[in-house]
């Protein structure tokens, strides 16, 4: 199977600094959209890895996280990209679950839901927490410049062999160029 694991605040849709609180907060990155369609449509699996720490500081509740992920699906469904799947951490930083990035927990969970060889998937992020997490289960790290890209790559601790990119667009042409 084919799989890219994305993050979602700063790779698919813009970030802030104070949350993605509503559905009118969501507003995807340009072209964003369109590279989850060109992985739809050369048979690619699509599943969202997110921490969503909004929950649990009271921020916003379940059926506001529920709303803005609907606006995603249907902004990629419009363009003929699927999203497969959406795992998520609700749990603040200070919680010590084993879900929340950097920890493996949302991909141990992919890799048991999709029966994958996450040695063979792509992960996609802009912290390094995201790049962390996938390093950790042996996926191939790939960062975004987009989000908090550009003060990750500055920062210099990234994953061995993690690849660099200015967006989710350029990274997957270079997934589709890899086959």
């Amino acid at each position: 199977m084919k799989l890219v694991i994305l993050d979602r605040d700063g790779v698919i849709n813009f970030d802030s600094d104070y949350f993605i609180k509503s559905p009118a907060e969501w507003k995807p990155i340009p072209g964003s959209l369109e590279a989850i369609a060109k992985l739809t449509q050369a048979g690619y699996r699509v599943v969202v890895a997110t921490n969503q720490s909004g929950i649990g500081r009271g921020l916003f509740d379940m059926d506001t996280l529920n709303a803005i992920n609907d606006k995603m699906y249907r902004a990629a469904q419009l363009l003929g990209g699927r999203i497969d799947a959406l795992f998520y951490c609700p749990h603040s930083a200070d919680s010590n679950c084993d879900c929340r990035k950097p920890k493996p927990g949302m991909f141990e969970r992919i890799a048991g839901c999709f029966n994958a060889d996450l040695s063979k998937a792509w992960a996609v992020g802009d912290s390094l927490r995201d790049l962390q997490a996938a390093a950790s289960v042996g996926a191939k790290p790939m960062l975004v410049l987009t989000g908090k890209g550009q003060k990750t790559r500055a920062e210099n601790e990234l994953p061995e062999g993690t690849q660099i990119f200015d967006n989710l667009a350029a990274a997957v042409e270079f997934i589709l160029a890899s086959e």
